[in-house]
């Protein structure tokens, strides 16, 4: 059986593949310059002067004063709608041929994501990186990398549009635009990859499960887990490692994988790694460095600036939505502990691109990081500033606590008898008093959250639960063509998915 252990990496790649050094304001001086230069003469670049800014004493400092924080409301209907037409040279040279489509948790129900050639590259050679991290982790999980991968993603058959782009998941695109050598040994193969129902390809790939030696997987949680367990189902096994006795890496992000890790470990005949990485639409931000990692580090030296906007009431309004006026730091002015809203500048186009995700320092010397929630999936109805890193905690205790598995969630506010209140909507199949439950979860978020606990006891008077079973979500999911690949169901609800949740819970339909 071949393995990416055999491929020979090319000199000129090795090369490239240097991990980032304590200096980051550095290399990320280097970044930033390399992207003004190459956009310099597009429609972007030229409005916004990136041939002065490039002169200017301070590079950095000239760009945030010169380019506007954006949105993807505001960078799509300003600049990358036109590229959808077909113009080349908006945001970044030349014409756009892939869109990575976002899971749609939040602002447009379909967003459309540039997915350049340049950003491809830089992926593969992330990749690359991520696998050669692995390396130095125990010798067990070495054998596992001499084996056969299985990436749970989105269809290869993307959409093609009358002028001649592709759109589809991220997941899909990489994997149509896999390298060659990565062919023998990718599962589940081209054919299966391409099927469009996400049910079909799950059928597809436990019908063939036997058929592989598969050493580490790939994937968003709650789908990986799901598959696991119609294998374990389809063949009457205890656990996932009488099938793939040497699967032994873990290879996951999206999401928070605290709510899984519970039920996902009862799958498992033995101990495996888990390995965390940082991949959006927009670009391979990060990922686990090193066995032991506090968090995820990210990349500094690889084709993407990063900013960081203090996530707090002086630059985000009650919404969530990013003020024009937002101050934004650059790697060397942020702090441990503090939470901040990324933006990103990239070689697909982003410029100073608010992506949505909120990050917490947990190493500011090595940049490490944990992803704490989303800019607009957070509670602060009173001033509870009740964040998806505190939901998190709060579930995977819960599990812990009652020896449950609790795989999705939702959380939802609203007033109530003059004052306000939170409602939790938990998934579980397994036995679990919904009173006791509601009391530990609201115990614990007090220990953790001094603004929750201070507001339970005045404007957010009470809390109530639903508990549903695990079918439930998944056929919400199902309805709103979310289900499957990298989608992940949103942990706050409001606005019009909320009003969706509500109706499909009263009549079953959206």
């Amino acid at each position: 059986m071949a393995s990416i252990i055999d491929f020979k990496i090319p000199k000129a790649i090795a090369r490239a593949l240097g991990l980032p050094t304590s200096d980051a304001r550095k290399q990320q001086r280097k970044v930033l310059k390399k992207l003004l230069k190459k956009a310099r003469f597009t429609e972007f670049g030229q409005k916004y002067n990136f041939d002065q800014v490039l002169l200017s004493k301070n590079v950095e400092k000239s760009f945030q004063q010169s380019v506007p924080i954006h949105d993807y409301n505001k960078i799509y209907n300003d600049w990358w709608a036109r590229t959808l037409d077909g113009v080349p040279d908006i945001t970044w040279p030349g014409k756009i041929e892939y869109f990575a489509l976002s899971s749609g948790t939040s602002e447009a129900a379909s967003k459309y994501i540039p997915v350049t050639k340049d950003l491809l590259r830089s992926n593969t050679i992330n990749y690359i990186r991520q696998l050669i991290s692995v390396f130095s982790y125990q010798e067990a999980n070495k054998k596992a990398l001499r084996k056969s991968f299985l990436m749970i993603g989105g269809t290869t058959d993307l959409q093609k549009s009358d002028i001649g782009w592709y759109a589809g998941d991220l997941s899909g695109i990489l994997a149509k635009k896999r390298p060659f050598w990565f062919q023998t040994f990718y599962k589940p193969g081209g054919r299966i990859a391409a099927l469009k129902d996400w049910n079909e390809k799950l059928k597809e790939i436990v019908e063939h499960a036997r058929e592989w030696d598969i050493g580490y997987i790939v994937g968003v949680p709650a789908w990986c887990q799901m598959c696991m367990e119609m294998i374990i189902e389809k063949y009457k096994v205890n656990n996932i490692h009488e099938i793939w006795p040497n699967f032994g890496v873990f290879v996951h992000g999206g999401v928070s994988f605290q709510p899984y890790k519970k039920s996902f470990e009862k799958l498992l005949g033995k101990p495996i790694v888990y390995i965390e990485n940082y991949l959006s639409s927009e670009g391979f931000i990060g990922y686990k460095m090193k066995e032991h990692a506090l968090g995820m580090q990210l990349i500094t030296n690889n084709n993407i600036f990063f900013e960081f906007v203090p996530f707090d009431s002086n630059n985000f309004d009650a919404d969530g939505n990013v003020k024009p006026d937002a101050e934004a730091l650059l790697i060397d002015e942020v702090e441990y502990g503090k939470d901040y809203a990324i933006l990103l500048n990239t070689n697909a186009g982003s410029w100073r691109y608010l992506i949505g995700d909120t990050i917490r320092f947990l190493n500011v010397e090595k940049c490490e990081v944990v992803i704490t929630g989303r800019t607009k999936h957070f509670l602060s109805l009173v001033g509870e500033h009740l964040s998806v890193d505190n939901m998190n905690c709060a579930i995977e205790k819960a599990n812990n606590h009652f020896n449950i598995s609790i795989p999705e969630y939702t959380v939802t506010g609203f007033p109530y008898k003059n004052y306000f209140a939170h409602k939790w909507y938990i998934a579980t199949d397994d036995n679990v008093d919904s009173a006791e439950l509601l009391k530990f979860i609201d115990d614990t978020l007090k220990a953790i959250n001094d603004d929750y606990a201070t507001e339970r006891t005045s404007a957010l008077s009470d809390i109530f639960i639903e508990i549903l079973p695990e079918e439930k979500f998944l056929k919400f999911m199902e309805l709103r063509g979310k289900l499957g690949s990298q989608n992940k169901f949103p942990r706050v609800m409001k606005g019009n998915m909320l009003e969706n949740w509500d109706k499909f819970l009263a009549t079953g339909k959206i």
